[in-house]
């Protein structure tokens, strides 16, 4: 009796007979746990790359805009470099290197570098000034400082032209005559003549784009009405003769509104005139001040002050104005027009144009997803061709983005915007007006990109509704399409939010299409004015997703558009999120709305 054990129960004293339990032994194979610990660790290997990358997006755009110290370097060959430091790395530098400096200098050059291992330090200094040294960054080693030291009255002025220069006020001049001398003098007369200036600045720039471009739309307006006259004479004299009673009707009338478009002309170019004169005073006022500034060769250079964004001594800010600096920036980041080829100023025209065509995108392509959806879903039949339709759909989805650019491009573009021109347009060509890229071409063409992700889920949500809820609406005496719009659209109306989320963060990151239909490098009057119908669709603009790789990879000083590469990724990750969350939001309220007041 190995296996059987006997007790005696305390109250009764009955015997009881236990067998002792087989112990079972279960691989941990077969209960799965090796592959639990590894989608768990794929999981977080990948939560960790996107939250790094993240991470890094986040540090290095945020701290794009936060004003750094002025350093003087003077090295051993004579030269001397003032500006900012952006970067700091360590390098192994080459024997050349070493034997460039004076004879002097090398011993000490050895031992620094033998002392760390063979390798040395060098910082990427921002120098700026390019119209007089011709370079934007230079790199100084450690071994070839031979001094270093923060100029107290160093100053950084931003300007709409030339990129940063750096340099020590000397002097302030008024008309050409020298009002002020030494640094503190002439950055405090900068200060008190550079906000008038920048006022006039923008009355100037107001006339400009207003009045001005008022009365070249009335001309372009007049001259389009001219035009369009002629070609209907043109068509009245091929079907009816030159003869006929309606040319010769056409002929008074273009005669009349050509004496009267000369009338107009003139009051215009006299009106143009004006406003011209004005511009030009404008632009004189702005002329007579200047400011002097010693670079770190030891000459000087007069900047007009118009010129100028924003100016600071770098080395005498406290926390505070360094944060009021910072905080204008980012104000200008959001809300100015963009300069120096993309790399400085603002992306506002950017910022309209990625949320309005993603908007339209999204407009688009719900609709016809769903409509397209409903019919595979609830009306079409099984057979090879639905058959056929679903694989050309899952197909569709792993079309590179570029193939749909060029079908957007002869389609859209040269066959729709085309045909449209040569009806309605006609007066304007051969000038296209919706034959080339324009934002309504851009939203459409990325709308066929996102229209399978949006049929996708908007089945699997109506597929997702019970079969139960369905015969239950039938059996209350309600038709088909009844119950769909009463029944299964609610039920699935979460799930063709998720598609439609799903497609706004799709399309509002792409980049190759929108640089065959409709995105372009500077843009920076939006596709709104107030000349009827106020709202152009037509016209090209610009991208966040275009604008990182222009200035990442197109500008002219890449070190300096580095910062606002990431700088711009994090806004576009930031409207991407800010639109997917008013999508949750919405789709949360319809299902409240729609699902539990059904159910």
């Amino acid at each position: 009796m190995s296996g059987i054990s006997i007790t005696s129960g305390k109250k009764t004293g009955a015997l009881s007979f236990r067998r002792k339990p087989k112990k079972v032994f279960v691989s941990i194979s077969a209960q799965g746990l090796p592959m639990v610990w590894l989608t768990g660790g794929m999981l977080a290997v990948a939560l960790t790359m996107v939250l790094g990358l993240l991470t890094l997006v986040f540090l290095r755009g945020a701290a794009t805009f936060w004003p750094l110290p002025i350093e003087l370097y003077e090295t051993s060959d004579g030269r001397v470099h003032m500006g900012e430091v952006t970067r700091t790395e360590t390098f192994r530098p080459r024997p050349d290197q070493i034997e460039e400096l004076p004879a002097e200098r090398v011993p000490e050059a050895k031992r620094m570098i033998q002392e760390q291992n063979g390798q040395s330090v060098r910082k990427l200094v921002r120098t700026g000034n390019f119209e007089v040294s011709g370079e934007h960054f230079n790199w100084v080693t450690d071994f070839s400082v031979a001094s270093s030291r923060h100029p107290e009255w160093a100053v950084v002025l931003e300007r709409l032209t030339w990129g940063r220069f750096y340099g020590v006020p000397s002097g302030f001049f008024v008309d050409g005559v020298q009002v002020a001398s030494g640094s503190e003098e002439s950055y405090g007369k900068f200060l008190e003549f550079h906000g008038p200036v920048i006022n006039t600045r923008e009355k100037r720039r107001k006339l400009e784009t207003s009045d001005i471009g008022r009365i070249n739309h009335d001309l372009e307006r007049n001259r389009l009405r001219l035009r369009t006259l002629a070609l209907n004479m043109d068509g009245i004299r091929k079907n009816h003769g030159e003869n006929s009673g309606r040319y010769a009707q056409a002929q008074t009338e273009f005669r009349k509104l050509t004496e009267l478009l000369e009338k107009n002309e003139a009051e215009a170019n006299e009106l143009y005139t004006y406003i011209r004169g004005q511009v030009d005073a404008l632009n004189r006022e702005n002329d007579r001040y200047r400011l002097r500034m010693t670079i770190s060769s030891g000459d000087t250079v007069d900047i007009p002050i118009v010129e100028i964004v924003r100016g600071y001594p770098a080395n005498r800010l406290n926390i505070f104005q360094k944060i009021k600096i910072y905080i204008s920036r980012w104000v200008e980041f959001f809300s100015a027009d963009p300069r120096e080829a993309n790399s400085e100023g603002g992306v506002f025209p950017a910022i309209f144009g990625t949320v309005v065509m993603t908007l339209i995108m999204s407009l688009m392509v719900v609709p016809f997803g769903v409509i397209a959806a409903l019919y595979l879903r609830e009306y079409a039949k099984a057979g090879p061709l639905v058959s056929t339709v679903r694989i050309a759909i899952n197909n569709l989805a792993g079309v590179p983005s570029i193939v749909f650019g060029v079908f957007g491009l002869g389609f859209f573009c040269y066959f729709l915007g085309g045909s449209i021109d040569q009806i309605f347009f006609g007066a304007k060509l051969p000038n296209p007006t919706y034959g080339t890229g324009g934002i309504l071409w851009s939203s459409l063409t990325l709308a066929l990109l996102t229209l399978p992700v949006v049929i996708v889920a908007t089945e699997e949500s109506l597929s997702a509704v019970p079969s139960s809820m369905r015969e239950g609406s039938y059996a209350s005496g309600a038709s088909k399409w009844q119950t769909i719009r009463r029944i299964v659209l609610p039920r699935a109306m979460p799930g063709i939010m998720t598609g439609m989320i799903l497609a706004m963060a799709r399309g509002a990151g792409e980049v190759a299409p929108l640089m065959l239909v409709g995105a372009v490098k500077l843009a920076p009057e939006l596709p709104v004015d107030r000349y009827f119908p106020f709202v152009h669709l037509e016209r090209s603009f610009m991208h966040l997703g275009f604008h990182i790789y222009d200035v990442g990879f197109q500008s002219q000083n890449s070190e300096a558009a580095i910062p606002m590469v990431f700088t711009t990724t994090l806004l576009l990750i930031l409207i991407i999120v800010v639109l997917n969350i008013a999508a949750i939001r919405l789709r949360t309220r319809l299902r409240r709305k729609f699902v539990s007041s059904h159910f």
